[in-house]
């Protein structure tokens, strides 16, 4: 998707409140992939995606830009956690599963869309073979009054979708068994290991024609595909658009935390860099380079600076941006102008049970003005404050909601409402400001 900077910026403010840099930053970063696909081979090899280092406190938008990102453009996107590798036991390759899971990301990503590419030959055959089992079924309790014109009233009722909950007993293919290595470790799945070399074994299964169809469609599609095109496919994704997100960076720099049991926080940055400078990583489905890869680092550094990363880390994310506090304003837009805003989440939610939820100009200014005051005098968690402060304020109405038969009932909240309910928060806050 050829998108502008200004079309990607437009499209990320319609889910993230401010942070103009930041979404500036990743939208020229996202174009110049399209530019350098434009390229011949011999500039393309060249031309190195400009990494970037997002510096802000947690619940401002850094995760939440990369993702949004990512989905814009269909991106094989990961998230880690540069803290994992601080843990006792950590070996340096371990960070090269980020590859890998990027890697996987991206083969479910593109098996995703060839399966939509087949879906409608996958379906048609789908219901043939629901067609010949449903005739079966039919036809062992008629016995010999079963006709070329029942067969056809069978076909007619399955698709207007009358048989969906009526029980066939169909051979479906069981799952490989998984095992554990160690006793409490992660199960793992024998056919991902040994793939092909194991064999299919099939077992009789008692399901609705609902549950059927899907089951069938997915065992089609994966006959329709080929598989060797999807993973050619997925390394070239991976390697060329792939957005590895690497959170709590400053967590793993110098000044960090100089004690305890963990791994030496520079021997991690010196395991990531490697990866993040380009390298070839083995994956189970072949080698991946990490040389055109697009490495987004994020960190609150309220102890460490970014400049306490090692000078070569450093180097590797050339653009800095720094993303700022929410203020009431933003809120105020985060609960009335996002896509799908909070306020609109807890109206549908309680549509459900018949209340007919709303809110005042005036409540909606009250909640974020305590929200941020909230953020001010206790731990700054950004945005995140808001689902804390939302769940407080409409705990009682969640709750008495319930039971189907009643009317509709209009509820709705305004700034004395918001008061009288965040009352216990508000005196909890007046009296924090008092305390050094």
């Amino acid at each position: 998707m050829d998108l502008t900077p200004k079309q990607i910026v437009f499209e990320l403010d319609r889910h993230i409140i401010g942070q103009h840099e930041a979404k500036k930053a990743v939208a020229i970063a996202l174009r110049n992939r399209y530019r350098r696909s434009q390229l011949s081979p011999e500039l393309k090899e060249e031309i190195t995606p400009k990494n970037i280092i997002m510096k802000g406190p947690t619940g401002v938008g850094k995760t939440e830009i990369a993702r949004r990102l990512a989905k814009l453009v269909k991106a094989p996107f990961i998230k880690v956690e540069a803290t994992k590798y601080t843990e006792v036991g950590y070996v340096g390759k371990e960070v090269e599963s980020m590859v890998r899971d990027l890697v996987e990301c991206a083969i479910r990503l593109v098996k995703e869309e060839k399966m939509q590419e087949v879906s409608v030959k996958a379906n048609a055959i789908a219901e043939k073979k629901l067609l010949e089992a449903l005739y079966e079924a039919k036809k062992a309790d008629k016995g010999d009054t079963a006709t070329e014109v029942f067969k056809s009233n069978i076909s007619d009722g399955l698709r207007r979708g009358i048989y969906e909950d009526f029980v066939l007993e169909l051979d479906v293919t069981a799952e490989n068994k998984t095992m554990e290595l160690l006793p409490g470790g992660a199960a793992i799945n024998l056919g991902s290991i040994f793939g092909e070399a194991l064999p299919k074994r099939k077992k009789k299964k008692k399901i609705t024609v609902k549950e059927a169809r899907k089951i069938i469609v997915a065992e089609e599609s994966d006959k329709l595909i080929d598989n060797d095109a999807v993973t050619a496919e997925a390394l070239r994704r991976a390697e060329n658009e792939g957005i590895i997100f690497i959170d709590e960076i400053d967590k793993i720099a110098a000044k960090a935390n100089t004690s305890g049991a963990d791994v030496s926080r520079e021997g991690v940055q010196r395991d990531i860099l490697p990866i993040v400078e380009g390298c070839t990583v083995m994956t189970k489905h072949g080698a991946v380079k990490t040389d055109y890869m697009l490495f987004i680092a994020a960190g609150a550094f309220h102890v460490a600076k970014v400049e306490d990363l090692i000078p070569e880390l450093q180097g590797r994310f050339p653009i800095k941006v720094e993303l700022k506090s929410l203020t009431k304003e933003d809120f105020i837009s985060i609960l009335t102008q996002t896509e799908h805003s909070i306020t609109d989440q807890y109206k549908v939610l309680l549509a459900v049970d018949n209340i007919d939820l709303s809110f005042t100009k005036e409540a909606i200014a009250k909640i974020a003005e305590v929200s941020v005051n909230i953020n001010e005098t206790s731990e700054d968690i950004g945005a995140r404050r808001l689902h804390t402060v939302m769940e407080t304020l409409l705990e009682e109405i969640s709750f008495n909601a319930g039971g189907g038969g009643y009317p509709v009932i209009p509820v709705q909240i305004d700034e004395k409402y918001v008061v009288d309910h965040l009352s216990s928060i508000i005196k909890d806050r007046d009296i924090k400001k008092y305390i050094l």
